[in-house]
């Protein structure tokens, strides 16, 4: 959440979205920690599903970017 924040003040939409980027990574880590859960049935699957905001949001972002140019 906090490179979000900080990515969110930065002076373009690219910056925006190498902050976006950094706070994928420890996600991942979350992910692998569910399927390991899902896999000893500690969660069911509907519990081990997992939201994509972040990768959308660089989606949506790179397409603005696209039409737009580099504007914050």
């Amino acid at each position: 959440m906090h490179n979000i924040a900080e990515g969110f003040d930065s002076e373009t939409n690219g910056e925006f979205i190498r902050f976006l980027r950094y706070s994928k990574r420890p996600y991942s880590k979350v992910q692998c920690e569910r399927y390991i859960a899902l896999d000893e049935k500690y969660i069911s699957p509907d519990e081990s599903r997992h939201g994509t905001a972040v990768r959308g949001f660089i989606k949506y972002l790179k397409k603005y970017e696209g039409a737009q140019g580099d504007q914050p």
